[in-house]
């Protein structure tokens, strides 16, 4: 049977704008809501300790841990140390990426000409976002795409296709450590993974129900 949040004392409420990055720390057994206001848009997502940003998110340990690409209720987002940083403790939209990382002025450029070099991205998001807490380029490492669709074919090869969410769906996390957020509402427009008009999505961090941390 499959946790179900239970939300205490909201500790805050953040509309996140279109393509806008966002951080926050959320202690250990808060709730951090994300919730696509409007459908279709993908959130890049990236975990570190709150304490010691050397441990930080790791896309293959949490694959392993979880025996799948996806992630859903009950997924555990786990650290380079193999420790878990947050559970997903609810989820209304169905699954969600571990491949498809993050777009940059780089990759645009590559996939879809030269043309898209001005575009904002979301490795220029999480440069941003995470110098406010002193971390670098170096620090970047592969993230999670909350409501993005990326579907495995049978060779191996990953598509960006239109999302499975829809407004108002949304994916809870549990803190099991003092954790540093950051998103990046994904500006992308030359692919469907935001239906191609990025939109608004919403940050909420609550305590437990009743109150504690």
């Amino acid at each position: 049977m499959t946790a179900t949040a239970r939300p205490g004392r909201v500790v805050t409420d953040d509309i996140v704008p279109a393509r806008a990055a966002w951080s926050a720390v959320v202690r250990k057994g808060q709730l951090l809501t994300l919730t696509d206001l409007h459908g279709n848009q993908a959130a890049d997502f990236l975990l570190y300790d709150a304490h010691d940003s050397s441990v930080r998110y790791s896309a293959p340990d949490t694959v392993q841990a979880q025996g799948s690409v996806f992630l859903t209720t009950g997924s555990v987002l786990m650290s380079d140390e193999h420790t878990p940083l947050m559970t997903v403790v609810e989820d209304t939209c169905g699954r969600h990426d571990t491949l498809g990382g993050a777009c940059s002025k780089e990759s645009n450029t590559l996939r879809y000409g030269h043309h898209t070099w001005s575009q904002h991205a979301c490795v220029e998001n999480f440069l941003a976002e995470g110098a406010r807490h002193g971390l670098g380029k170096r620090d970047l490492v592969s993230n999670i795409n909350w409501f993005m669709n990326v579907p495995v074919e049978r060779d191996g090869t990953l598509g960006i296709v239109d999302g499975i969410s829809a407004p108002g769906l949304k994916v809870v996390l549990r803190a099991e450590t003092d954790v540093l957020a950051l998103l990046s509402n994904c500006p992308q427009i030359n692919n469907p993974c935001n239906g191609f008009e990025p939109t608004a999505v919403r940050m909420t961090i609550e305590d437990d129900e009743d109150g504690t941390r």
